[in-house]
């Protein structure tokens, strides 16, 4: 079981936004690995209003302790007024994978 470690999710409205703040992220070793799914349809509620549209999905994995920088980093990068940032801890992975991460995600300060 590792609580130690986490994975973020975030959307952004495209490609270059998306890979912008994954470039960012691990240029400040805030992550070890960012994927991004394009493509992703999501339908939202935004100001009174039933709204969809086409995403980018960033999966980063990365430490539980980075999550504050992350998230920082997102609100600084990202262009939504209000952007999706959720993390959800990693219950269980390989033991070798989860080492992986730690040693390539800095410590805060």
């Amino acid at each position: 079981m590792s609580s130690d470690h986490c994975v973020v999710l975030s959307t952004c409205p495209d490609a270059a936004s998306a890979e912008n703040i994954a470039r960012v992220l691990l240029e400040r070793q805030l992550a070890a690995c960012i994927n991004i799914l394009p493509g992703v349809k999501s339908f939202y509620t935004w100001k009174g209003v039933c709204e969809s549209g086409e995403e980018h999905l960033l999966l980063i994995k990365t430490l539980a302790s980075a999550y504050p920088s992350i998230e920082q980093a997102i609100l600084e990068l990202h262009p939504y007024e209000l952007p999706e940032i959720i993390a959800v801890p990693i219950a269980a992975g390989l033991p070798a994978y989860l080492t992986w991460i730690t040693q390539n995600t800095a410590a805060p300060l």
